[in-house]
């Protein structure tokens, strides 16, 4: 495998009963070297893309006052709009250089998970954004859920064991806008070097360069993908519970370079949560003399979750 491409999959062989065994060794060979793979064959249609994108892009022009009105004070940004300039990578110096709106699952609001998963906000300048984004993000939670699956084969697992872990997961689907860089010293980046917190992350339909991933040799890649290709990554939560076997990789979003620096960038990552109290515990399979628990402790979904965002200033 190259060490200086990132591999890009067609999981439409998942559902081939001659290719599957084939496609699981190869993806989780990927993700365990990379942490990053592209996906292909996913069945998310462009015109779905397309019109998400141009519902998003008409969210982010709106006066910055009407905005505001979505942003949900002392909610951590779990739902609605997020201002420029709060999100700051772990560690970093700088905030980064966004804005976003979250969405997230729709559930009952008497199920048991309603004190951590806040109804979504939707804003009434734009009324179909509510069918749109959550039609993405649906069609990525279910992409995300056979993702799981292939991954749970590689490292003997049953294919549905994520199943009942993930059906009401704190999921986020996250529109973001990178306004143009206006000044020619600007020492943040539009998102700096981080890991993400959850299982996986899906990143749909991003509209420019500048995405680049950490390889495991210290050099960053840049990493752009075709129109109809998904990025998968694994996130903490996932590294975790599977004792650093499916690694959770360092990535961030560079500034680009002259006149593309003045452009706007957006993207659309989906979040893939498990359950809020899913106990994150590493699997017994994924423990050898080789390596050991690195986590002996286990942890909530929903209490990793807390931590982490007040690390990055959320909370």
């Amino acid at each position: 495998m190259s060490t200086t491409r990132i591999p890009i999959f067609d999981i439409s062989r998942f559902d081939d009963p001659a290719q599957r065994d084939a496609f699981v060794a190869e993806l989780g060979a990927a993700y365990r070297q990379w942490g990053f793979a592209g996906v292909r064959g996913h069945g998310i249609g462009q015109a779905q893309v397309d019109r998400s994108y141009d519902v998003f892009q008409r969210l982010f022009a709106l006066p910055e006052d009407v905005k505001r009105k979505y942003h949900v004070a002392g909610g951590g940004g779990a739902r609605g709009y997020t201002p420029f300039g709060i999100e700051t990578a772990k560690g970093a110096q700088h905030f980064d250089l966004k804005e976003f709106w979250h969405v997230g699952r729709e559930i009952p609001r008497d199920s048991r998970y309603a004190d951590s998963m806040p109804p979504n906000v939707w804003p009434e300048e734009l009324p179909e954004f509510r069918e749109v984004a959550y039609g993405l993000y649906q069609s990525l939670d279910r992409l995300g859920a056979k993702v799981l699956s292939a991954l749970a084969l590689h490292i003997g697992l049953d294919e549905h064991w994520f199943d009942d872990k993930i059906d009401s997961g704190n999921s986020i689907l996250r529109p973001l806008h990178y306004p143009p860089i206006t000044s020619l010293e600007v020492p943040n980046e539009r998102a700096g070097a981080h890991e993400d917190i959850n299982l996986i992350t899906l990143l749909v339909g991003a509209s420019a360069e500048g995405l680049e991933v950490l390889s495991r040799s210290g050099e960053w890649v840049p990493f752009t993908a075709d129109a109809d290709t998904i990025v998968v990554n694994i996130g903490d939560m996932l590294q975790r519970l599977t004792n650093h076997v499916y690694p959770s990789t360092t990535h961030r979003v560079v500034n680009p370079k002259g006149e593309k620096a003045r452009q706007p960038r957006y993207s659309t990552p989906f979040f893939l949560h498990p359950n809020p109290d899913f106990l994150i515990d590493v699997l017994p399979g994924t423990v050898t003399a080789d390596n050991p628990s690195r986590y002996p402790d286990p942890i909530t979904a929903q209490g990793y979750l807390e931590e982490r965002l007040r690390e990055i200033k959320l909370k």
